[in-house]
Order: structure tokens, then sequence, then C-alpha cells
């Protein structure tokens, strides 16, 4: 991964540095700021290598950003682009088409070598996500791709599948070794990307592919949201999923890991991050607060997993900070 912050520059540098090493040397656009606004500039990115894709995250004070033709001409980058933006929002314009406003918690999805300018609407600045998936690293290939200007997911069923496919990918960069395939997830995120449209049909093998993989997902996220239910069930998540008990099993056959345990898993995971965190909160309320019926078997479960009691992982779990 490659993280950088202008507080590495000195300040009057941060902007000037920021517009041409980093805007127009590594992304390929032109930036710009009023002079007078310049000393008070801050912006930070971080780059990683998932699954054939990069993944930017960026926060930065307020700015305009141009993709022009010219921007275009000497970096191509010939990708999909799918963005999540995080922060205030944010404005796209310069584009085939109308202009529009991307919300927060929105998405939206374009190719990377059509012009556009976009700015954050809000005071605070840029914050998003962005996804650039190569589009000779798709299983699909249809010259459309390339015509895909910049634009919202109008279909709010997709915006929950994203989310949780952008959340487990986060979890494949930090290395969390329960973590979905980040390889799938990048090509989950383009090809519902492409559903959206209108390249690829959900019912095709490639749709399917994908909302299989979004779905099971966001199955997880919501296991991790019910964990302290002792009384989860897979009906539970069914229903919440908008699928049947049965479809369900299906998605959990071709992961790791089934339903049951899944869940036993994840109660786990977060018992021994609250040992860590909380190093003198009681094990049986750590265990109660996951979920778990009984102390009894909070121990069994735990000791089978690990090899050691809950007690004796906490005696030599660092302490925290």
């Amino acid at each position: 991964m490659y993280r950088w912050c202008t507080d590495e520059v000195e300040p009057h540098d941060r902007f000037d540095f920021w517009r041409e090493v980093r805007a127009k040397g590594l992304f390929g656009v032109t930036a710009e700021l009023e002079p007078e606004r310049r000393a008070d500039f801050f912006g930070e990115f971080s780059v990683r290598q998932l699954g054939g894709a990069g993944l930017v995250e960026l926060k930065a004070s307020p700015y305009t950003v141009e993709r022009s033709t010219s921007d275009i001409a000497q970096a191509p980058g010939d990708s999909i682009c799918v963005y999540q933006q995080l922060g205030s929002g944010g404005w796209f314009g310069g584009m085939r088409g109308s202009d529009f406003a991307i919300a927060n918690g929105s998405f939206a999805t374009s190719h990377t070598d059509l012009p556009y300018r976009t700015a954050p609407l809000g005071a605070g600045g840029f914050h998003l996500r962005i996804l650039k998936i190569p589009v000779s690293g798709l299983a699909t290939q249809d010259k459309r791709m390339r015509e895909l200007a910049p634009r919202t997911f109008d279909d709010p069923g997709l915006a929950p599948l994203l989310d949780a496919c952008f959340a487990d990918l986060g979890e494949a960069a930090a290395g969390d070794d329960g973590a979905a395939d980040a390889a799938s997830l990048v090509q989950a995120l383009a090809h519902l990307a492409l559903i959206e449209r209108g390249i690829v049909r959900p019912g095709s093998r490639l749709g399917q592919a994908a909302l299989r993989t979004a779905r099971l997902s966001q199955a997880r996220r919501l296991i991790a949201r019910h964990l302290q239910d002792p009384d989860l069930a897979p009906m539970r998540v069914a229903d919440l999923l908008g699928v049947s008990v049965r479809h369900l099993h299906m998605l959990f056959e071709s992961a790791a890991k089934s339903f049951s345990q899944t869940v036993t898993d994840q109660r786990l995971k977060q018992s021994r991050r609250l040992m860590r965190e909380a190093p003198d909160r009681l094990i049986a309320d750590i265990a109660t607060s996951c979920g778990f019926d009984s102390l009894a078997t909070y121990y069994r479960v735990f000791n089978a997993a690990y090899g050691m009691a809950p007690g004796d992982f906490r005696a030599r779990a660092p302490e925290p900070g």
C-alpha cells in the first residue's frame, strides 16, 4: 500500500505539490484552487493493489478537478471506475449528458478516459473511495464500457450490495484472515456497475456471479450487525437480504464457511477484540454481548477454535494502545 499526506510538504508548497506530482502525475487530472486558499490546503490518500484493481481512498479540502482531453492523452487509463462517496457530496459536470450531484453514501461509475469536472459540494471537501478496474482484466469485454460517462447508480437495490462489497474489500486490504477473495469482489463490483449501465444482464452468467458474491458479502454484514442476538437464525438474515432460506444457504455453499460457522467465527473474533479493548470487562459479559447463549458454550467453542481458554488468551493479549 502507498499512503501520502500533504503534511510531508512545507505549507506554502502543499497545493502545488499535490497538483503537479500527485493529481497530474499519479491520477492524470488537473487540480485548481484559488491562490489565496492554497496555504490552508490539506490532502491525503492511499492506494492499494487488490484483485487486479487499484483501490484509492482520498480526503482533501475543497478544490476543483478536471480530467481533460489532454490529461487523457497524456495518461490514458482504460479502466472502469466505481466511486463510493463518503463525504458531504460532490458535483460532476462537463460530460456528455447532464451534470449531477452524488450524495454521501451514494455510488457512481465511469470509464477513465472520458472528460469530466468535479468538485465537492460541502466545505468539508472530498472524501471518497475509487476502485479502478482495468478493462483488460474484466471477464466481459464490450466496447460500450469505454463510453461510460460518469453517472450515479439509479437502482436503489444495488446500493447495499455495493456497500457490502466495498466493506469486504477494505477487510481484504487490511489482511483480515476471514476476508472474502479480493479478485471476486473486484469482478463483482465491476459487473454490478455494468448491470446498472445495461451492459451486463442480471440473469447472465456474469451477472448472477456478481449478484451471488455481493449478496454473500451483504449476508456477512447483516450477521455482523445482529451478532448479539443469541437466536440469530438463517431465516432472519434471509428476510433482511430479501431471499429465501434455501437461497441463503446456497450463497454460503461457495464460501469457506457455512452460515452457522460464519456466525460462530464472527462472534469469536468480536469477543477477542473486546477482550483486547476492554481488559477489565467480565468475560461472561463479553460472551453475552457477542450472542453466546451460555458461558459454557463460549468456553467450549473458544477452546476448540484457538486451543486455549478465553482467560488465557486475555492474559497473552497485548495491552490496548
